[in-house]
């Protein structure tokens, strides 16, 4: 069975101590929500130790948005995966729209980060999408292809078994806009096909996540569909109710 997986992206948002506050009061409540589903906070830089020593004794996890492509070095304002690690993260959110569209991240880019993941024993959460003008081209499938193709595919069976995905419809992206439980379902199970064909079966166990603005009045519709595996969370993600919300999305067994 897929992990079912929450994962909030707080991106440049909160401040320390409103990140430990957050933490505290998404863990204070934790219990009351569906312990099947595994759930991640991935803060910024600045509150990494502050909310790593909040979820101390829960089942919550920390992942980091982004990390160095390098091991270390003369890199002014880099952070390393090995640095990550040693605070105690266990994720790591690689290729992000926004790093690919304000920062020219590319897959050449992004391959040395995913080695540097797998090298410190960071789980990657792995990002794709297309964009709006691609997808009113009709052009989504053939995006999300070749950006998998172009850094999955370089994986070791091993590196690939510790990916989770996360499917970005960027057009969805802070606009408002959602895919339909429809649209995404699709190209959910297009990126599963994908995965299929070059890795075998092990890609029916790989987490796919939504990631265009999830909320809890949608997490159900989305949650439903079979190639759905959960979410990447961006606004709702800051508030407890509305992340620990949509933790509530996924179907009652």
């Amino acid at each position: 069975m897929r992990t079912k997986i929450v994962a909030g992206n707080w991106k440049m948002n909160t401040l320390p101590a409103e990140g430990v506050e957050l933490a505290r009061q998404i863990a204070a409540d934790r219990n009351s929500v569906n312990p099947d589903v595994k759930l991640i906070v991935c803060p910024p830089f600045t509150h990494l130790c502050g909310v790593i020593e909040a979820l101390k004794g829960t089942d919550i996890e920390v992942g980091a948005q982004n990390c160095a492509a390098e091991a270390a070095g003369a890199y002014t304002g880099e952070v390393s995966a090995a640095m990550l690690a040693a605070l105690g993260c266990r994720y790591v959110i690689l290729g992000h729209s926004e790093r690919r569209q304000y920062y020219g991240e590319t897959s050449e880019s992004l391959r040395p980060k995913m080695a540097q993941a797998f090298a410190n024993n960071l789980r990657p959460i792995f990002c794709v999408g297309e964009n709006l003008a691609e997808r009113e081209a009709g052009k989504h499938l053939e995006v999300v292809k070749r950006q998998i193709e172009e850094v999955i595919f370089t994986l070791t069976p091993e590196e690939f078994s510790k990916v989770v995905i996360a499917y970005e419809p960027v057009w969805a992206i802070g606009t408002g806009k959602t895919a339909t439980a429809d649209q995404a379902q699709e190209i959910h199970a297009h990126i599963r096909t994908i995965l299929r064909e070059k890795f075998g079966e092990v890609a029916n166990e790989t987490t796919i996540l939504y990631g265009g603005s999830c909320k809890p009045a949608n997490a159900p519709e989305l949650f439903a569909k079979e190639d759905v595996d959960g979410g990447l969370i961006g606004g709702a993600a800051l508030k407890a109710p509305d992340f620990l919300g949509i933790v509530e999305g996924f179907p009652k067994k």
